[in-house]
């Protein structure tokens, strides 16, 4: 069945993971924790990130968990915070996180449209900050659909915000090509019937990948001649 409608993860995705969301998870730490240095880096081993070196671990429950997920990670080190102020200050410095662009993303997206694809993005963040990295490349009118963990359809690995971009867009699962840079991605694009794509600009590898994929790309600068647009 021919692809009619792409539905993208953001982070790692549309943007490049590390050069994100090391930033972020840097001023995260270091704000949480006061300016503690040896809390902030028990802290970052809590979530997959060392600090010292400002890298994620390839494991990293921020690659692909929800902030609500990465916030329970953190609880025991962060006692004096309830879960949701922790989720909070996770979502506000996500806000302001800096982003990086995997491919120019106005031209490409708007080259997409024009070749009559129907676009939304399906992250695990929250739907507020996706939306502000969004608004800030200048590309949410591209979309015609967003959700985040928070906007009522699940998170992934679970099909249900994937399967909310059909219903919006009055697309057949199948006709959906799943992007994303994650196991989690992948997998959810499996439980939805859809064609799923890797990309490799997030933490995840080809071999990763490979197994849950019926391609793994560069970036999604690949994506349209794969597609044959």
């Amino acid at each position: 069945m021919t692809i009619s409608a792409i539905l993208f993860d953001k982070d790692g995705t549309l943007f490049q993971f590390g050069a994100t969301w090391e930033a972020w998870a840097s001023a995260f730490l270091r704000r949480a924790t006061q300016g503690d240095d040896a809390r902030a880096h028990r802290l970052g081993e809590a979530i997959g990130f060392d600090l010292a070196a400002g890298r994620f671990h390839p494991d990293s429950i921020v690659i692909a968990g929800t902030p609500a997920e990465i916030a329970d990670a953190m609880a025991p080190h962060l006692p004096h915070m309830s879960r949701n102020a922790v989720i909070d200050m996770l979502n506000e410095e996500a806000e302001t996180a800096p982003q990086s662009e995997a491919v120019p993303l106005i031209p490409y997206l708007q080259a997409l449209r024009a070749s009559g694809m129907r676009l939304g993005v399906a992250t695990n963040d929250a739907e507020t900050p996706a939306l502000a990295h969004l608004n800030a490349a200048g590309v949410a009118a591209c979309f015609d659909f967003v959700a985040g963990f928070d906007s009522g359809y699940g998170a992934k690995p679970a099909p249900g915000q994937l399967l909310a971009f059909t219903r919006a867009v009055d697309v057949l699962p199948a006709q959906v090509a799943m992007v994303g840079d994650s196991t989690h991605d992948l997998i959810a694009g499996r439980n939805a019937g859809m064609t799923t794509v890797g990309v490799l600009t997030g933490m995840a590898g080809a071999e990763d990948l490979d197994p849950f994929a019926d391609v793994v790309l560069p970036d999604i600068g690949h994506l349209p001649r794969w597609l044959g647009l």
